[in-house]
C-alpha cells in the first residue's frame, strides 16, 4: 500500500502517522502542496491524506481508494473529478482548540483588550479609570451569545461560555437541534438568523459553507447584530460578506471581530492579502491566519483518526467518517 500525504500539518507527528500504518505501507511526503509534485507521485497511490485534491490530480491517480482529507472541511477536494471507486473520509479533533480560541476571542473583544493593548503600546491608558468617554467593558456574565451552526465546534464553545453564566441561542441549516438538551434558550433554522444577530451580544460562525450559507451574513444581518456586537467567524470567510463586514467594523456599526477564516488564502510560502480589503487598517479586528485549530492536540488526533482509517481499509473493514461512499456522486 502506498500512501501520499499532502498535508504539511501532519509532518511535525511524521513518526506517530508512520507507526500507525499497516506493516509493509510506504509513505511519500510533500512539504508544499506543489500540484506537479503531488501528481507525479499519485500514479500507483492507494491513500491521498491531504485538505485540497485537484481535477488533475485526480486523473493522476486511477488506483486511488482514499481520499483522506486531514481536517473536516472538504470544500477544496474536486469530487467530480475523482474516480467512482474512490472513498472521500475527513476527520475532527479541532472543537477543543477552536472553542479556546472563541472563549479567547470573545474575551479580548468584549472586554476591550485589544484596544487597551493597542492604545498602551502609544502611551495611552484607555480605560474608563482615566477616560470619562469609554465605558465600562462588559463581562461574559449574562452575554448573549448566538451561534451560526451547532456542531462540533459550536457544541464544546458553548459548553465553555455557559461556565463564564452566558446564555445562548443557536440557528442550524436543518433546524432540527433540541435546545433544552443543549441548555440553550432556543434554536432555530436559517430562517431565524435575523432575529438571532438582533438578540447577541457575541455572534459565533461556524456553519459549513455550501451553496445555501455562501453570503448569508451581509449588511442586514450585521446592522441587526449592532454597534455593540462582536462577530467571531471560525466557519469559512464566505460565509459573511467581505464588503458589508469591512463596512461595519470601519464605521462601528459593529463593535468588533475575530476573523480567523478569509477570503483570500496565500501561496505556498505564506505570503499573500487576506482579502481585497485593508482589513488590517481597522483597530477592530483581531485577525489570525485560520490557525484557530492548529495546536498539536488537533493533530495528534486526527493522524489517530486517519491512519485508523487507513487499517481498516487494508483489512477490509468499514472506513469511518466517510462523506463520500465509493461509487457515490456528489
Amino acid at each position: 500500500m502506498k500512501v501520499v500525504v499532502g498535508d504539511r500539518n501532519l509532518l511535525p507527528h511524521q513518526e506517530l502517522f508512520e507507526s500507525g500504518l499497516p506493516s509493509g505501507a510506504s509513505v511519500s511526503w510533500h512539504r508544499t502542496f506543489d500540484v506537479p509534485a503531488i501528481v507525479a507521485d499519485l500514479g500507483d497511490a492507494d491513500v491521498y491524506v491531504g485538505g485540497r485534491f485537484t481535477a488533475a490530480m485526480a486523473a493522476a491517480a486511477p488506483k486511488l481508494r482514499l481520499l483522506h482529507v486531514a481536517g473536516a472541511g472538504t470544500d477544496k477536494v474536486d469530487f467530480d473529478a475523482l474516480p467512482d471507486a474512490t472513498l472521500v473520509a475527513n476527520t475532527f479533533h479541532h472543537e477543543d482548540s477552536i472553542a479556546e480560541y472563541i472563549v479567547s476571542a470573545a474575551l479580548m473583544l468584549r472586554r476591550g483588550f485589544l484596544a487597551q493593548d493597542r492604545a498602551l503600546r502609544g502611551d495611552r491608558w484607555a480605560t474608563s479609570v482615566y477616560d470619562d468617554e469609554i465605558p465600562q467593558s462588559r463581562s461574559m456574565r449574562g452575554a448573549r451569545v448566538g451561534f451560526v451552526g451547532f456542531g462540533h465546534i459550536g457544541s464544546r464553545a458553548w459548553n465553555l461560555l455557559r461556565a463564564f453564566g452566558a446564555d445562548g441561542f443557536a440557528v442550524t441549516g436543518r433546524g432540527t437541534l433540541d435546545a433544552d438538551a443543549e441548555g440553550l434558550e432556543w434554536a432555530g433554522d436559517n430562517a431565524s438568523l435575523t432575529r438571532l444577530m438582533s438578540e447577541s451580544d457575541v455572534v459565533v460562525v461556524s456553519a459549513p459553507l455550501n451553496d445555501h450559507t455562501r453570503g448569508m451574513i451581509g449588511a442586514a444581518e450585521l446592522e441587526a447584530l449592532g454597534p455593540d456586537g462582536v462577530l467571531i467567524n471560525v466557519g469559512r470567510g464566505p460565509l459573511v460578506r467581505e464588503h458589508p463586514l469591512f463596512d461595519a467594523l470601519a464605521s462601528h456599526g459593529i463593535a468588533a471581530a475575530a476573523i480567523d477564516v478569509w477570503y483570500t488564502y496565500p501561496d505556498a510560502g505564506g505570503d499573500g492579502a487576506p482579502g481585497a480589503l485593508p482589513f488590517r487598517d481597522l483597530p477592530n479586528v483581531l485577525m489570525t491566519p485560520h490557525s484557530s485549530g492548529v495546536t498539536d492536540h488537533t493533530f495528534v488526533g486526527r493522524v489517530g483518526d486517519i491512519t485508523d482509517n487507513i487499517r481498516r481499509l487494508d483489512t477490509g473493514q468499514t472506513v469511518l467518517r466517510t462523506v463520500r461512499p465509493a461509487g457515490v456522486r456528489q
